[in-house]
């Protein structure tokens, strides 16, 4: 599965613990991520800075749903579960 442009839930549901630039404490789950463009793209993609956990995320019909809003429901589920 391709990610679907524009989506920006993996960038918004889950918590992401390493420095994020802007974000040096990472982000919790559920804020929107400060290098999230107002059109939902990453602004730093591909870039040496961008978080390792960011780049090696890959989309799936598991985690991503059939929609943005499945993916926002679906990855805060998966966060919720793995938390612990």
């Amino acid at each position: 599965m391709k990610c679907r442009e524009g989506c920006g839930a993996c960038c918004i549901a889950p918590s992401i613990s390493s420095p994020i630039p802007g974000m040096p404490h990472g982000k919790p789950a559920g804020e929107r991520c400060v290098q999230l463009s107002v059109d939902n793209l990453c602004q730093i993609f591909g870039q040496p800075e961008r978080p390792r956990v960011c780049s090696a995320f890959e989309a799936d019909i598991e985690v991503c749903g059939n929609s943005s809003e499945d993916a926002i429901r679906l990855i805060g589920w998966w966060e919720q579960i793995t938390a612990a």
